[in-house]
């Protein structure tokens, strides 16, 4: 399945060893393409390095955990312009569609009140960790 995460759920999983992380382990384990853009590694970069965030993880470590997405993932490169929420999310669909995902994990309401987008599914980590055991 091919699988975009939001860079809410990829800061989650940097940060904690809660269900993020788990389906970050599950996604890379299993055979699932995670898809990434990067307008994606640009925000993870930049929220990474935001004070609130660097507090909780060393710079050696998001290097590490930056290259392990990077071996995983399929980059993509994200040229459709999409208008939904008109702000970072689009960015997220963008890739998404360009990348022919099959869903879209995220942690955003407002992302998640959408359900699909372009025939995507939208889904919180909660329904991703029980579909893509």
């Amino acid at each position: 399945m091919r699988v975009v995460l939001d860079t809410n759920v990829l800061v989650s999983a940097l940060i904690s060893r809660g269900k993020p992380s788990k389906l970050l382990t599950l996604v890379k384990a299993k055979d699932h393409s995670p898809i990434i853009s990067n307008p994606i590694l640009e925000e993870l970069s930049r929220v990474a390095a935001d004070e609130t965030i660097s507090r909780y993880v060393s710079g050696e470590d998001y290097d590490e955990f930056l290259k392990t997405i990077l071996e995983k993932s399929t980059l993509v490169r994200a040229k459709s312009k999409v208008h939904v929420f008109n702000d970072a999310d689009d960015r997220i669909l963008s890739t998404a569609r360009d990348g022919k995902a099959d869903i879209v994990i995220t942690g955003d309401k407002h992302m998640l009140r959408l359900k699909t987008f372009r025939h995507i599914r939208i889904i919180a980590v909660d329904q991703a960790l029980r579909i893509l055991k």
